[in-house]
């Protein structure tokens, strides 16, 4: 599938910043996927000349439009008449539809009135994406070699809506079959994993290798087109084999979730429990564990030992070793992840200490300097980070969190604990 989508977002509030454009983030992650490029994110206001005017522009340099929002039953829900203007379809009432709006009220008791049928009215002809989530309907249509498709803007309907509607209409559009692998990366920047890619990435065809920076670590999308699954396969295979030989142990999983997942399917496996002891990150690594589903099956708990009491009192640290090296120090570090064992009764013990700002810490620790620690029955290991005084708060925890995950993950492969 060779196409350029445009992504248009319509909604006043949008462009208010009264909320965030989450829908226009996950469309573009699920398009790739798919191997469609997407040019051009647009949002447009509430208003039918502007909106009008960014359909016009869409129309000429794109060949898929994908719009999010402006399908209810308000005056301002727009986005189905300034579409059908603009291609010259008319609306037409779609009783399926209505009676779907009916029966979704009922079963949620409460009442509808009469405007929530307007959103039965669709353009003639097309294909309607029925809303299993919510009461207005998506479509879809192709004309003047454009294809178009209108998804609802909440993104508790918009998600579902693109991966069990839009998706397979998109992928009709195909003559073949187009797969992607993930490769997840921690311990390399992007920038670095770039440039050791750039120039077989810029050769590549069929497969395509696209990287992409999270919050602390990296990815790499390889993506192919084939006749069939199979095909796709055996032409994406041979580079992920080169990607994992390339990186080594920075690669940490392949179409996996994210580091917390690892390190509980691991810590499963292994048949082992798992538990943090967290200052800086304040709770952060016991979240991010227990939203794993079957997270209860290794992992037993947390404590958030953000003051000096709570580390001696429940922890057991020594009040000189706080006293002679501070809360942020290797050393408390290291009796933080071995009082979290001995506490939790667990198998491996995570801690993590640091100054998260904004300002210095009392023993003059500039912000960004951490220590992440793991205690098991090998012993203990410390990990000093450096993560620099500009990230804000929340960046820095998520990425100390990340690499007392990291530790975890190189223990439960038996790989070194530094690289």
């Amino acid at each position: 599938m060779s196409h350029t989508v445009e992504i248009l977002s319509v909604g006043t509030e949008l462009l208010l910043g009264n909320i965030a454009n989450t829908d226009a983030q996950m469309l573009s992650q699920g398009l790739s996927e798919l191997g469609l490029n997407v040019f051009w994110h647009t949002v447009v206001g509430d208003n039918p000349r502007r909106a009008r005017e960014a359909v016009s522009l869409a129309k000429k340099r794109a060949d898929i439009i994908i719009t999010t929002g402006g399908l209810g039953p308000t005056c301002d829900d727009l986005t189905k008449n300034v579409l059908a203007e603009a291609f010259g379809k008319k609306l037409v009432f779609d009783e399926g539809s209505a009676e779907r709006i009916r029966s979704y009220f009922q079963r949620t008791g409460r009442p509808m009135t009469d405007n929530n049928l307007q959103q039965a009215m669709l353009p003639e002809g097309c294909t309607i994406l029925e809303n299993d989530w919510g009461t207005a309907p998506g479509c879809a249509f192709e004309a003047e070699g454009v294809h178009v498709i209108m998804l609802p803007g909440p993104p508790s309907e918009c998600r579902p809506m693109f991966q069990y509607r839009a998706k397979p209409y998109l992928l009709s559009l195909s003559e073949g079959v187009i797969a992607s692998h993930t490769i997840k990366l921690f311990g390399i920047g992007e920038s670095a994993m770039e440039a050791r890619l750039r120039e077989q990435m810029n050769t590549m065809s069929n497969p395509t290798l696209a990287p992409y920076a999270k919050e602390g670590e990296c990815e790499l999308r390889v993506t192919a087109k084939a006749a069939s699954s199979e095909e796709a396969q055996s032409l994406l295979q041979p580079t992920v084999a080169q990607v994992r030989r390339l990186f080594g142990d920075k690669v940490y999983g392949v179409d996996v979730p994210s580091l917390e997942y690892v390190v509980i399917e691991g810590m499963k496996t292994k048949d082992l429990t798992l538990g943090v002891a967290e200052s800086c990150t304040g709770g952060l690594m016991a979240k991010r564990l227990t939203d794993i589903p079957g997270a209860s099956q290794a992992f037993k708990g947390g404590i958030v030992s953000y003051t000096n009491e709570i580390k001696q009192n429940v922890l057991g640290i020594p009040p000189h070793m706080l006293e002679r090296y501070g809360a942020v120090s290797q050393e408390v570090a290291a009796a933080m992840a071995e009082g979290a064992r001995r506490v939790l009764s667990c198998d491996v013990a995570l801690a993590a200490t640091g100054t998260a700002g904004p300002d210095r810490d009392d023993w003059n620790n500039e912000v960004g300097t951490m220590f992440v620690a793991i205690s098991t029955l090998r012993g203990t290991h410390v990990r000093p980070l450096h993560l620099g005084s500009r990230p804000m708060r929340e960046r820095l925890r998520t990425q100390t969190a990340s690499h007392a995950f990291d530790l975890a993950r190189r223990y439960l492969s038996g790989l070194d604990f530094e690289n």
